[in-house]
């Protein structure tokens, strides 16, 4: 059978609709699967896998750092809380004395209430500092991991559009990737946007030997898709061909950390 290569607006098909399952294509393969394809999106992988680790390691360090200025904030505040009552202590025994020396009791009873009401009310005020500045570093401290994460998506985003514009055959290879989740299929159509529409026909004869001769292989173009992005409809359901994939793993990678913290 021959292979049709036409674009989207020429296609016509009745095909049911079908569960649309995503694709993940730094999925781990068989050992034989890999070989090629490692070698071929090795400087991608590079890139990300280092860029993904610094961020990581960026993100664990400023969180220690907010971690340990609040430490050190609370020690401060217990240390002024364990001089007020020193002070209070010290206080207390100087009414006593006084009182005994001019035999005052009921200005030595007013004395050591005022005195009370006094270090009740430093116990207040440093209470409600230590509650406040707790609740401020909790805050701060939340709208960091949100701008690190945020950083950190935008770096990898960047890092794969970056080389997926250098190199052709990176794409192509995140779609050769794709086809092997749909060698069982009988009949393979690619989706792509206009600015890889030529690069996977000039690939097609290539990507066309992974499946047997009987097997329709056809590529349309989707003016609705964005750059990079693609799609494999085959028989039984579409695999989705993006990079979104790799970002939102970086995502949870980064968010575990941050929740993960102590």
């Amino acid at each position: 059978m021959s292979r049709i290569i036409r674009k989207t607006q020429a296609q016509q098909t009745d095909d049911k609709e079908i569960k649309i399952q995503p694709f993940q294509f730094f999925q781990p393969h068989s050992a034989n699967e890999l070989g090629q394809a490692e070698q071929e999106l090795a400087i991608t992988r590079e890139e990300i896998l280092f860029e993904r680790d610094r961020l990581l390691a960026e993100a664990r360090q400023q969180i220690e750092m907010e971690k340990q200025q609040f430490a050190n904030f609370q020690q401060q505040q217990l240390q002024m809380m364990e001089a007020s009552k020193q002070q209070w202590e010290e206080e207390k025994l100087h009414l006593q004395q006084q009182a005994y020396d001019e035999g005052f009791a009921q200005g030595y009873e007013e004395g050591v209430q005022k005195a009370n009401a006094d270090m009740q009310q430093t116990l207040r005020t440093a209470n409600e500092v230590m509650t406040n500045a707790q609740a401020n570093a909790q805050k701060y401290l939340e709208t960091q991991e949100s701008v690190i994460l945020e950083l950190g998506i935008t770096s990898a985003e960047r890092i794969m559009n970056t080389v997926l514009a250098r190199e052709e055959e990176t794409f192509v290879s995140i779609v050769r990737r794709a086809l092997k989740e749909a060698r069982e299929m009988k009949e393979i159509k690619i989706y792509v946007s206009p600015e890889y529409y030529g690069v996977i026909s000039k690939n097609r004869d290539e990507l066309a030997e992974m499946f047997p001769p009987d097997v329709p292989f056809l590529i349309f173009v989707n003016e609705d898709l964005a750059n990079a992005e693609s799609y494999i409809e085959t028989s039984h359901g579409r695999i989705v061909v993006s990079i979104d994939t790799q970002l939102n793993e970086l995502r949870l990678k980064l968010r575990e950390i941050l929740d993960s913290k102590e």
